[in-house]
């Protein structure tokens, strides 16, 4: 028999000893290996650099200041370490920084997730999985921040489309968009298929390229 893939390698950043304890709890519950667990950016930046691990679960803000020190530090990584995933969990979506970091390495194996909304475990789960796999995850309250600083040409969209242009940019295909909000896939293909070509964007029918193309759209607008 071939051997066992090696464990996923992680390295957690949180400066609540409680959080920081669960998730490291959580993680090898599913089968990751946690090789490192700190509480400050300038921590977790030595961490990556001792212990190459695959995958970093930084908080957004964390000492000295309490601001942005985790996504700094993530964004920072991701360029130091293109094939590094790293999903940042944070109370709050701290706008500029987050579009950095979706732009980072293409915006493969990244994730933006708050806290507050992830309330299922095995979700939770899947989307790390999913990250690590080369994909991107981000939590829709994100997307709709994100979406706020390209407010005209959004206008365009139907408010069914805004809701379908939600659920892409979470990453669900034509048929989970489908089940989600109780419609036909057939009204979602056409559904997407104006959402495209409204907003000038190229079709793809690989679901994480719809994202990723949904995301460079609204990291054009970040400066205005």
């Amino acid at each position: 028999m071939p051997p066992e893939p090696a464990p996923v390698r992680v390295v957690l950043a949180e400066d609540g000893v409680l959080l920081r304890e669960g998730l490291a709890g959580l993680l090898g519950r599913f089968g990751f290996e946690v090789v490192g667990a700190v509480g400050d950016a300038e921590a977790l930046k030595g961490a990556v650099a001792e212990l190459a691990p695959d995958l970093v679960v930084t908080d957004i803000r964390m000492p000295p200041g309490f601001t942005d020190e985790g996504l700094r530090a993530a964004v920072e990584l991701r360029r130091a370490h293109p094939g590094l995933a790293v999903i940042a969990l944070s109370q709050y979506v701290e706008q500029s920084y987050a579009s950095d970091l979706l732009d980072s390495s293409d915006g493969k194996r990244v994730g933006y997730l708050l806290k507050d909304r992830v309330v299922d475990v095995e979700e939770f789960v899947a989307n790390v999985r999913h990250v690590l796999d080369g994909g991107t995850v981000v939590d829709p309250q994100v997307v709709r921040q994100l979406l706020r600083r390209r407010r005209d040409p959004l206008l365009r969209l139907s408010e069914r489309e805004r809701e379908v242009l939600a659920r892409i940019a979470e990453g669900h295909s034509n048929a989970a968009i489908a089940k989600l909000l109780y419609v036909s896939e057939a009204a979602v293909g056409k559904h997407v298929g104006s959402i495209l070509a409204k907003l000038d964007l190229p079709p793809a029918d690989d679901t994480n390229r719809r994202v990723l193309a949904v995301l460079a759209y609204l990291r054009t607008g970040r400066e205005q």
